[in-house]
């Protein structure tokens, strides 16, 4: 199953998403890495309750400060259920735009921060309150 995806497809995403795939959350990492010292952004797609794919969203651009994409360019994809970003200061509570992405696009946000390892990220509801995603 492909990590990346350009596509738009139709994949049933459950109401209450509670996993996300290893490979993905590493995948996740490995761009956040290579991206510094700017911001890393891709929206979130799932199958059932997993994430299971990033969505490279066209034109997203990012310095050090923040990622900016098209709202559209999201909403348009039938699979996104959330957004992830990186946060390349290591600090992964969610600024005030970062609340009002998540109030405005998706389910499920997941904001990753330096040094991108197993336990240097963490996922919020579209209200910005914390959130358990287990590792699949």
């Amino acid at each position: 199953m492909p990590m990346f995806s350009r596509r738009r497809v139709s994949r049933r995403a459950s109401s209450n998403i509670c996993c996300i795939r290893r490979e993905l959350l590493e995948s996740v990492m490995e761009a956040s890495r290579h991206s510094l010292p700017n911001e890393f952004a891709a929206g979130l797609a799932a199958r059932g309750d997993t994430i299971t794919e990033m969505i490279i969203i066209p034109a997203t651009r990012s310095n050090f400060h923040s990622a900016s994409f098209n709202y559209h360019s999201i909403l348009g994809s039938f699979s996104a259920v959330g957004t992830v970003h990186s946060h390349p200061s290591g600090y992964i509570i969610p600024s005030a735009p970062d609340l009002r992405l998540f109030s405005s696009v998706g389910r499920v946000h997941i904001i990753v921060g330096y040094p991108f390892g197993e336990d240097s990220w963490a996922a919020f509801r579209k209200d910005g309150t914390r959130t358990e995603l287990r590792v699949v």
